[in-house]
């Protein structure tokens, strides 16, 4: 797996201050993607054990709040194993972080039901996930107002929850926009 950027510091990809990784590799090819030379399964670095040893010393911190994985397709079946170590090892090493991850798969009709890669991998990466926002970015839904997503079309599933009752279930409490000050949940 390739990777094209490691951001240390994102609060546009989750909530509170994240470690992101954004991989190599998405065959969903939307119009109006904002990455598409992520596109490219070969675009940026390899992802290596030093770069798990990297993204883990810069989730290491009290005022990070989890990682977020995006890309590219973070689910694409090429990067199912690199990214399931690089989140057992989170799990192992910081439990108390936050995982988010965005792909443009359909949790009910694609990840739910293990249809994309190797469904034991899958499974066990879906576990390890808090929040998924799911769903191709649709140019024609883009709606800047909304939180952690591109377009209306888009879902921020809480991922323990939904596994639990086998299906969909949004994350839990409201939303809202803080004047100067960034995005804020309520539970």
């Amino acid at each position: 797996m390739n990777y094209a950027l490691i951001r240390n510091f994102d609060i546009a990809n989750g909530v509170g201050v994240r470690v992101s990784l954004f991989v190599s590799g998405c065959r969903h090819h939307c119009k109006g993607c904002f990455n598409p030379e992520q596109w490219n399964f070969t675009y940026g670095k390899p992802f290596t054990e030093e770069t798990v040893e990297d993204i883990v010393r810069a989730l290491d911190h009290d005022y990070i709040a989890g990682l977020s994985l995006l890309g590219g397709e973070p689910m694409e079946p090429e990067h199912q194993a690199d990214l399931l170590h690089l989140v057992r090892t989170v799990r192992e090493r910081l439990p108390d972080k936050t995982i988010w991850c965005y792909s443009g798969f359909s949790f009910e009709r694609d990840l739910l039901p293990l249809r994309v890669g190797d469904p034991e991998i899958l499974r066990e990466l879906l576990s390890h996930l808090d929040v998924l926002v799911d769903g191709k970015f649709v140019e024609e839904l883009k709606d800047p107002s909304l939180l952690f997503r591109g377009s209306s079309n888009q879902n921020i599933i809480d991922v323990k929850r939904s596994l639990a009752e086998g299906r969909l279930v949004p994350l839990a409490g409201s939303w809202r926009r803080t004047m100067g000050s960034g995005d804020i949940y309520d539970n």
